[in-house]
């Protein structure tokens, strides 16, 4: 085994422990003593270890995941083991060899919001080089907005890996995060910036508990069982030379949400709030995502002490992508700020690592996706959840946990890990951190001392919103903790008296687009097409987009139709017709956006009495609905046809609704409903203009989500309103 570094002086500091902080049935799901558990720090080790298990396999192998693609190779520089280097090729050769050997892929069914960033058709690519015994499934058994994001693999019950990696591109790299390292390189070819991860591997029971999970959570998403839990397994086949520990218990915590008639289980939220409330000396986090309203409070609460810990988190200077940065980046400045105002004390401190002087020019920010939690060298959890909402409450998440008890080799294992983070962070050594962190009587001093130009560590400066980052909404949308009750909440929103209005519009939309599949058709096959030269009109539109003053003229045309109450969806249509798809959706979202922003603040300037005049008397109970709600009711009423486009803005402006909820509500509420119809005007036109059997499946093919869209909410909403005419009292008590 691995022999750490001991550090007398610094155990003499530690806070003795009196009471256990890991209690299963709470923080936890089960404790389990383990023959051996080692730290797995950064792609190299990690990848390399999951391959030489998995090598070994003879029984089962379980990779659960938020993403996986067959054709990464875990050892980029090849493992000379026999085997072929991709993975799937990899794992196709070893049931070739194994005719015991079952293998079992979990995947989240990814958002479509994800599609460009992963493998296409992962399934087909990798069951294709065998169709027996590899089983792979996209796991969709989650909340409206949720994630599988557990990172495990279990390899013949007798070792289990837990991570906050996945079998991916973009994941494996070396401590030394050398930049320009020709071994960082995808399957297509293309480079990627240096990434730092960790994960924990053991063996022993906490393995076999882990593919227990496993089992579980692939029942959950297939309805099959797995093969059965093989319990005559004597050895293990550990993947290292040596162990960071052996014989010690471990604890294995969860994150499931609340989803149909399962329950939730919020063990790693719990876990995380005792840690940070057992904390007397230091907290140290290493983490993608630092966003978490109830993580914050809780640190929060820390620095309102008069003594308590130092809290030094590590997290990346910016997020990934401009998605990440423009959402999760925002929430997490806002917190960051609250909790810089909080310190009093100076105890609290987010760093972020750079691989050379963050100053200069092309300075490299290191990926920091770990997930990671130390407290006072006696407690730590490693594994998928980051410290945001969505992992302590939304998404599927899965960590283990040690707590040491008073045993001084475990308290010395986990402030070596810690120092060793903190090392490759700062370019130093552990021993040197452990020194600086003890002669300089604080986490926080010892990190200060060692910090200087070149690779290391710089303090998260507070940050100003500026525009753009105004219109980024709470954390109860970006990052919820709960999933959201879309029915209660279209109850919330659209009231009993609207609901007949909303099913009455669904089946006018439902004609509207049988009327439209026919006048195509009898356009082109019939003497229809006689009266109207198609192709000197389609010349027209044609002209009209390639115009420089085209955009100038569409949002000028947005704006007239909304003040002339022309319906939104005439003006959507006609802009898919002229521009295509693509323009189409681009100049009408903008286009209805900017109206809706010139008329909310028309109704802004009116007032409420004047725009009642105008809208009626509904204004009053619409207004209050929608007042109450913020953004989820402005997304909800541009969502379903509840009153007119310019009647809703109007509304929302006399109501006071916050401008940065209306604009974002406004786009995410009309984007879906303006893609597709921009899409099915545009196969409208292609029917005519050049019919096949293709245009025309596309033309169903869309047809029918509109349809089945309009139908079901038709159907949602009319059994709603029975409900109510039977059971008022029923209906109201919902509410």
């Amino acid at each position: 085994m691995n022999q750490p570094l001991t550090f007398a002086a610094a155990r003499r500091h530690r806070p003795e422990r009196t009471t256990n902080l890991l209690v299963p049935g709470r923080n936890c799901w089960r404790i389990e003593r383990a023959r051996k558990l080692s730290w797995l720090v950064d792609g190299e080790q990690y990848f390399g270890a999951v391959r030489a298990a998995m090598a070994n396999a003879q029984s089962t192998i379980f990779i659960v995941g938020w993403d996986i693609d067959s054709r990464v190779k875990l050892v980029p520089a090849g493992a000379n083991d026999g085997l072929p280097d991709a993975l799937g090729d990899f794992l196709g050769a070893l049931l070739a060899s194994r005719p015991q050997l079952n293998v079992y892929i979990l995947s989240w069914d990814f958002a479509l919001l994800f599609a460009l960033e992963r493998e296409w058709l992962t399934e087909l690519k990798i069951t294709s080089r065998t169709q027996q015994r590899l089983n792979f499934q996209l796991d969709d058994r989650h909340p409206v907005g949720a994630s599988h994001h557990q990172k495990l693999i279990v390899v013949d019950d007798s070792v289990g890996f837990v991570s906050g990696f996945d079998l991916t591109f973009n994941r494996w790299d070396t401590p030394e995060h050398i930049p320009g390292d020709a071994r960082r390189r995808n399957p297509d070819g293309t480079t990627y910036a240096p990434f730092h991860d960790l994960g924990v591997v053991v063996s022993g029971r906490p393995a076999r508990a882990l593919g227990e999970l496993a089992r579980e959570r692939w029942y959950s998403a297939t309805g099959r069982h797995a093969r059965q839990l093989d319990t005559t397994a004597k050895g293990d086949q550990w993947p290292l030379a040596g162990a960071d520990l052996a014989d010690v218990d471990v604890a294995i915590a969860r994150t499931e949400p609340r989803f149909e008639d399962r329950r939730g289980v919020f063990e790693l939220r719990e876990l995380h709030l005792d840690a940070i409330a057992a904390a007397k000396a230091s907290i140290f986090a290493e983490n993608q995502y630092f966003t978490s309203r109830t993580i914050a409070q809780a640190l929060a609460s820390t620095l309102e002490r008069e003594t308590g810990p130092d809290i030094a988190i590590v997290s990346p200077s910016t997020q990934s992508g401009w998605l990440e940065t423009s959402t999760m980046g925002v929430l997490r400045a806002r917190i960051h700020n609250d909790l810089v105002r909080a310190d009093r004390h100076q105890r609290y401190r987010v760093y972020c690592p750079w691989l050379d002087d963050c100053d200069a020019a092309g300075a490299t920010c290191l990926n920091v996706h770990s997930k990671i939690l130390i407290v006072d060298d006696e407690f730590l959890t490693i594994g998928s959840a980051n410290l945001s909402g969505r992992s302590m409450g939304l998404d599927t998440e899965c960590n283990l946990a040690i707590e040491a008890k008073g045993d001084e080799q475990i308290s010395d294992a986990i402030a070596l890990l810690r120092n060793r983070l903190l090392a490759e962070h700062l370019a130093r050594d552990p021993r040197s951190v452990s020194e600086a962190v003890r002669n300089n009587g604080g986490l926080i001093a010892g990190i200060e001392t060692l910090r200087g130009p070149g690779r290391s560590l710089k303090p998260l400066a507070t940050l100003v919103e500026d525009d753009w980052s105004a219109l980024v909404p709470d954390h109860s949308l970006l990052d919820p903790e709960e999933p959201i009750d879309t029915g209660l909440l279209v109850e919330e929103v659209v009231s009993r008296s609207e609901k007949r209005s909303v099913a009455l519009r669904s089946v006018g939309i439902v004609v509207i687009i049988i009327l439209l599949c026919a006048l195509a058709l009898a356009w082109r096959y019939t003497p229809l097409r006689e009266l109207i030269n198609t192709e000197a009109l389609a010349l027209i539109a044609d002209d009209f987009a390639g115009s420089p003053f085209a955009p100038v003229m569409v949002v000028a045309a947005y704006l007239v139709g909304g003040l002339a109450v022309i319906p939104v969806t005439v003006l959507i249509a006609v802009t898919g017709i002229v521009f295509g798809p693509v323009l189409g959706f681009v100049y009408a979202l903008v286009g209805e956006t900017l109206s809706a922003m010139f008329i909310y603040f028309l109704g802004r300037k009116l007032g409420r009495a004047t725009v009642r005049r105008v809208a009626g008397k509904r204004i009053n109970e619409l207004s209050r609905r929608i007042a109450k709600r913020g953004l989820i009711a402005v997304i909800v009423v541009r969502m379903l046809p509840i009153a007119p486009f310019t009647i809703i803005n109007l509304i929302a402006g006399a109501s006071h609704i916050r401008f940065r909820h209306f604009v974002l509500g406004t786009i995410i509420g009309m984007a879906p409903g303006t893609l597709i119809l921009v899409l099915f005007v545009d196969r409208i036109v292609a029917a005519v203009r050049t019919p096949g059997p293709l245009t025309f499946t596309l033309l169903a093919l869309i047809a029918g989500v509109a349809l089945t869209g309009a139908l079901l909410l038709r159907s949602r909403l009319g059994a709603r309103e029975q409900v109510e005419e039977q059971h008022p009292l029923a209906a109201t008590t919902d509410k």
